[in-house]
């Protein structure tokens, strides 16, 4: 399983003010990350050294003196002498926008000004570390199937068998989600119909909030667990902490809905993982 993504802040130069320094430390261990702070008035050996010596992916710089065209440029290239160049620095704090080009000229990837907020550079850290991650996980093998709530699976059951011609593969009672599913056949995926089985069933709260609908997208994976691990790490919000178990037997968790801009995400493990199945 990949390593956190490990960021070391520092203060290069004379500059005695790090209240912008320990926010941005603070909100990046707080998305997962692995955070070392240098503290006040490092040189730019310093700062490389203790990059070095802690295996950093990512150095961010903070300068508030007005000495980052010389400071910021002299950290990249005691990098490069110290053939470390893969680690990604990125800057901040009081540089003006003239200032800019010519630093990511001389090698700073990204510049993040005043006002800037700091889900900004969690993002843009992420964004950076997914090629530097040699064991990133594969993307998701398909769709699985797409979850559709209602209020009767009987009374749905005719316009997809009927009139779109989709075939029943079968029914499942599944009492841990308090739900009755029906699966049908469309190409390599399935629509899974969802009846709730009891008033406080997430289905039935789903259906008297929304009305029924589409409830979720799910996608088969065949590493569940260290993908959710993965996930964890990089600040993605689970609904629940380990895989529970699902219609046939299958491995589910599901994403916040939050981090799919309002999409409930399910993961989807077949029961026989190696087999190229798509069941819940």
């Amino acid at each position: 399983m990949k390593q956190k993504i490990r960021v070391l802040i520092g203060k290069p130069g004379l500059d005695g003010h790090d209240r912008g320094a320990l926010i941005i430390a603070q909100a990046l261990r707080d998305a997962g990350m692995e955070v070392v702070y240098t503290g006040l008035r490092q040189t730019p050996a310093q700062i490389v050294h203790a990059a070095i010596q802690e295996d950093v992916d990512f150095i961010g710089l903070s300068c508030l003196s007005g000495a980052h065209n010389e400071l910021f440029p002299e950290i990249v290239r005691l990098l490069k002498e110290q053939q470390a160049e893969d680690i990604i620095v990125f800057g901040g704090g009081v540089i003006p926008q003239e200032d800019i080009p010519f630093l990511k000229e001389q090698g700073i990837r990204e510049i993040f000004t005043p006002g800037t907020p700091t889900q900004a550079a969690i993002d843009y850290i992420r964004q950076q570390a997914r090629p530097k991650q040699e064991n990133w996980l594969e993307p998701p093998k398909k769709i699985a199937h797409i979850g559709i709530a209602v209020h009767s699976i009987d009374q749905a059951l005719p316009f997809y068998t009927e009139h779109l011609g989709l075939r029943l593969e079968g029914r499942e009672k599944v009492e841990s989600e308090q739900v009755e599913v029906a699966f049908l056949r469309i190409g390599e995926s399935r629509i899974e119909l969802l009846e709730a089985l009891a008033p406080q069933s997430s289905i039935a709260t789903f259906i008297e909030k929304r009305g029924q609908g589409i409830h979720h997208i799910a996608l088969e994976v065949d590493d569940i667990v260290e993908r959710m691990n993965t996930l964890h790490e990089h600040g993605i919000r689970l609904l629940q902490e380990q895989p529970k178990i699902g219609a046939h037997e299958a491995q589910i968790a599901f994403i916040h809905p939050r981090e799919a801009h309002g999409v409930l995400v399910e993961l989807c493990q077949p029961k026989d993982s190696g087999v190229a199945k798509n069941d819940e």
